[in-house]
């Protein structure tokens, strides 16, 4: 009797040590597998530099990022502002300013913005009625001077991006633009003829570009292929985005003074595509006439009366 007892008492510490080992190995477990979803997250290339907290505890500091995205009504506008916010979402420390097309802001665009749980302003800025007939009026133009105007007032550092809402973009590119010292390029994909404009790296330097669209630009870059440091933009208070159609990102960076040798290639020497020119085709507009009147007590007349909205 007494050698079983003593049996139970040395199974039940095994038990109880047996159980400690397992709590410790699963802890181990996760702590390896958060450390591995990070690093698949931001590789060591995307990564930001350690710092000082004030608490003098070591952390990752990230630079401010702000994105600006003009934007427009019709059919596909929310859709695209969805999947591009959901891509931001992943972003850490992104101020997201998006420009209406219109002379206020519409309620549905900021109950999107709202839902997002980012950090955005919510702006509108119309096409002046002299420009609205003009065909060599460069798109998003006044959308994206008033975002530009709207970065310059409130943030003193961090890097400027000009995010179309229609664009397919894959997370790194936003980790990797941070580094951006002046002003950073990186390949298009899906552009005009060649389906791709990217500048052309000899050495680890800029210099030149291939893009289908030349004509006599220095900077014959994408609208979403560079970004630049919000110290420039301060540096050259004056430079804005032109009006000419096809020149509005050549004569915005060359009114910061940039030269070929300020450019910094990112996507790995320009060598990776992280973002795509995709452009929403348009899509047709839903309408109440669309709905017959034996569906008047269905869902339909509320569904379309939101998407009317």
């Amino acid at each position: 009797m007494w050698r079983l007892r003593v049996t139970r008492e040395v199974l039940a510490v095994v038990a109880v040590a047996e159980a400690l080992v397992l709590a410790v190995t699963v802890r181990q477990l996760a702590t390896l597998e958060a450390r591995c979803e990070d690093t698949l997250r931001h590789p060591l290339e995307d990564r930001p530099k350690q710092g000082e907290t004030a608490e003098g505890e070591e952390s990752l500091v990230w630079p401010p990022l702000y994105v600006v995205t003009p934007t427009y009504r019709r059919a596909a506008q929310l859709a695209d502002l969805t999947r591009l916010a959901q891509t931001l979402r992943l972003v850490p420390r992104l101020t997201w300013v998006v420009v209406e097309d219109a002379k206020e802001r519409s309620e549905v665009v900021a109950e999107l913005l709202e839902r997002t749980g980012l950090d955005y302003a919510h702006l509108a800025a119309p096409t002046p009625d002299e420009y609205k007939e003009r065909t060599m009026l460069g798109r998003g133009v006044f959308n994206r001077r008033e975002g530009l105007r709207w970065v310059r007032q409130h943030a003193h550092d961090g890097v400027l991006y000009f995010a179309d809402d229609d664009n397919a973009y894959d997370v790194r590119i936003f980790l990797q633009i941070r580094r951006t010292q002046r002003a950073s390029v990186f390949p298009v994909g899906l552009i005009l003829r060649l389906g791709v404009s990217s500048p052309v790296v000899r050495g680890g330097k800029v210099v030149g570009f291939h893009d289908a669209f030349q004509a006599g630009r220095k900077f014959a870059v994408d609208m979403a292929g560079f970004a630049v440091n919000l110290r420039v933009v301060h540096a050259n208070p004056e430079a804005t985005i032109p009006v000419r159609v096809s020149y509005l990102e050549d004569g915005f960076l060359r009114q910061l003074n940039l030269e070929l040798d300020d450019l910094e290639p990112l996507a790995s020497g320009c060598t990776e595509v992280l973002v795509w020119h995709t452009k929403t085709q348009p899509a047709a507009t839903p309408s109440l006439e669309h709905v017959s009147h034996a569906d008047a007590d269905t869902n339909l007349i509320q569904l379309y009366h939101n998407l009317l909205r």
